[in-house]
């Protein structure tokens, strides 16, 4: 895609995410999706669906063919709605108490299935679709087929391929906890991708995520797990779009380094003590 096509994408994606959060939030659902964030503020979780409706859709919209146009909507809305799953079911108070992946996974030893493993199980399964569509894609595959050992070979591409895409859709979830940050994150993984045949998908999501950036930072929005998901997602297929098996492996084992060590650090306090991150992530942001 063109650098014009690519500018395209990316202001459909903030003239649809923005259009999207005024109509969520003037829809019936709207009181419901209201909650308080960290400094006890009431926000709308609207933002989440309208971020992956917006960026999906451009992301689509500015995808190189039919079936990367189709692993972008499957990866962002299918990431979208169980994350609005868990925002709203996982909300109530049987549910809060199951944290991480371990708390989940403690849950369903238990024999009760929470709402993050709702979650996890259907970022897994949209990643899986949109990795397989992306395999079916020549102009994905033709750079890797010579790599590629017969109907196992194709299976591992596809299966690495759905981790960048869930593990990129989780890593964003995981620092969605202060105004604005899943979506600089976006931004700042995003802008290098939006280059090349495959940089539409990122780009339209990039510019789905700056269309609401204004309003996450001034703490009127939270894009919350639904919004967080979607992003990552999108920005999951335009990386494994654009890397072969080799590539997704190793884009597969940072991601799970840095999912390991969300157990076991806390993100935000890493970002406090650390100079530049520290500006960076309260840059912009309201501080009364």
């Amino acid at each position: 895609m063109s650098a014009l096509g690519r500018l395209l994408a990316a202001a459909a994606g903030a003239a649809a995410a923005r259009y999207a959060l005024r109509e969520i939030r003037t829809a019936p659902v709207g009181p419901a999706l209201e909650r308080t964030n960290f400094r006890g503020r009431t926000v709308t979780l609207a933002a989440g669906p309208a971020l992956a409706v917006g960026a999906s859709g451009a992301g689509a919209l500015g995808a190189s063919s039919v079936p990367s146009g189709a692993a972008a909507l499957v990866a962002g809305l299918g990431a979208g709605a169980v994350g609005l799953y868990d925002d709203v079911v996982g909300a109530r108070p049987e549910q809060k108490a199951a944290k991480g992946f371990t708390g989940h996974l403690a849950a369903l030893r238990e024999g009760r299935v929470t709402a993050g493993t709702v979650k996890v199980l259907g970022v897994g399964a949209a990643g899986l679709g949109a990795a397989a569509l992306l395999a079916a894609d020549p102009r994905v595959a033709a750079h890797r087929r010579r790599q590629r050992q017969g109907t196992l070979g194709r299976a591992v591409d596809v299966l690495l391929g759905a981790g960048v895409v869930a593990g990129t859709a989780n890593l964003l979830n995981l620092l969605d906890l202060r105004p604005g940050r899943a979506l600089k994150s976006g931004l700042l993984l995003g802008a290098p991708l939006a280059r090349g045949p495959h940089g539409g998908i990122a780009a339209g999501a990039v510019g789905a995520a700056s269309g609401l950036l204004d309003e996450d930072l001034d703490e009127r929005v939270m894009v919350g797990d639904s919004g967080a998901n979607a992003l990552g997602a999108l920005l999951g297929v335009a990386l494994a779009a654009r890397t072969g098996p080799v590539g997704r492996a190793a884009v597969l084992a940072v991601l799970a380094g840095l999912t390991a060590a969300s157990e076991k650090v806390s993100f935000t306090a890493v970002i406090q003590r650390t100079p530049g991150l520290r500006e960076l992530d309260e840059l912009g942001r309201r501080s009364d």
